[in-house]
């Protein structure tokens, strides 16, 4: 016999059994157990977020950019306005493409104080200390 046959017909026997004429109730069905995200909706990214994404997702709310993800604000490169380079250590090297055509780059060290000019255009850059969030 085929196991679809014997499905079949076990299926006929339970369906047509005469509960009530044995005298007990044919059982309850027990619903499945739900799951909670079901009874409370999917959690949001914040809700989940631990650690260190949860650090960058604070501080993004907040408006900072803690790793320079971000597009850098444009200066004008003058001494009233000069270029912010962040920097955790108080100097660090910058290079600068004097010209948009230019294709050499410019290196000089940048340290922690007044802005400073680069030795070629005459742009001028500013040391500011960047902490990490972490």
């Amino acid at each position: 016999m085929s196991a679809a046959r014997l499905l079949a017909r076990w299926s006929v026997r339970a369906s047509s059994f005469p509960w009530r004429l044995v005298g007990h109730h044919r059982p309850a069905l027990v619903p499945a157990p739900s799951r909670s995200m079901a009874a409370g909706g999917i959690p949001t990214d914040e809700e989940q977020a631990t650690g260190l994404e949860k650090i960058i997702m604070n501080a993004m709310k907040e408006g900072s950019d803690p790793y320079s993800m971000l597009k850098p604000k444009e200066y004008a490169g003058s001494k009233a306005d000069p270029h912010l380079v962040p920097s955790i250590t108080d100097k660090r090297i910058v290079g600068c493409v004097c010209e948009e055509d230019n294709t050499t780059v410019v290196w000089f060290w940048l340290h922690q104080g007044e802005a400073q000019r680069c030795p070629s255009c005459g742009s001028h850059y500013k040391l500011v200390a960047h902490q990490l969030p972490h």
